[in-house]
């Protein structure tokens, strides 16, 4: 299985050279850390900053530069600051070209619950429904299954749903999925893992093709 900070490096393989990309909270900030050599990408923050760079090394922290998350980040030659009006209407007008946001849940239909389990408090689902009602490619990080080992890709989402029929592609600790046709389509495994723990770590339809190579991790 991979590690958090695996599931982010297998993402940004992802990343394509001059894309903006919105990093949410969780796994997806790891992503800074992992850019592919050669590739030039801008990485947004909600909060009000565009050329987010990777965590600080210990010492060195900020704490005045934070991301959605209230981490500590550090900043890249040529960063900008603004406010929340600005931010969201870069997210709004789709000038972002990637998303990655992490889930409680993801439906085979392409539904994404991320931001509340009923009787919890919570303070809201922030500017998660913003990106997934703008976004055209999002990309979910998340585990294949939660604490008492429930799949988390389901037929329906069970959650209050944040977007519906908007996520396009997973990456969990034992897979690469694509939704598509109303259903998980297998298309990497983590190393070591075998198709067999995939379809039963998965709820929702799961589509197997012939041949699922390995991740490049």
């Amino acid at each position: 299985m991979l590690s958090k900070d695996q599931i982010a490096q297998r993402i940004a393989q992802e990343l394509q050279d001059g894309w903006y990309v919105n990093l949410g909270i969780g796994i997806p900030t790891l992503i800074a850390n992992h850019i592919p050599e050669g590739i030039n990408v801008e990485f947004q923050s909600e909060n009000g900053i565009l050329g987010m760079g990777p965590f600080p090394f210990e010492g060195e922290e900020d704490a005045d530069l934070i991301n959605a998350g209230k981490q500590t980040i550090t900043a890249m030659p040529g960063a900008v600051y603004f406010d929340s009006a600005t931010s969201f209407a870069m997210i709004r007008g789709q000038h972002i070209q990637l998303t990655v946001l992490g889930a409680m849940e993801v439906a085979q239909n392409g539904d994404i619950a991320n931001w509340k389990i009923p009787g919890r408090m919570v303070k809201g689902m922030g500017g998660a429904m913003d990106l997934v009602a703008s976004a055209e490619n999002i990309i979910v990080a998340m585990m294949h299954t939660n604490k008492r080992g429930e799949s988390k890709l389901l037929e329906q989402c069970s959650l209050p749903l944040t977007g519906v029929h908007c996520v396009k592609k997973i990456v969990t600790n034992l897979a690469v999925l694509e939704i598509k046709d109303g259903a998980f389509h297998l298309l990497e495994r983590a190393p070591g893992v075998t198709i067999e723990e995939i379809q039963n770590a998965t709820a929702g339809t799961l589509v197997v093709p012939d041949e699922v190579p390995e991740m490049n991790v």
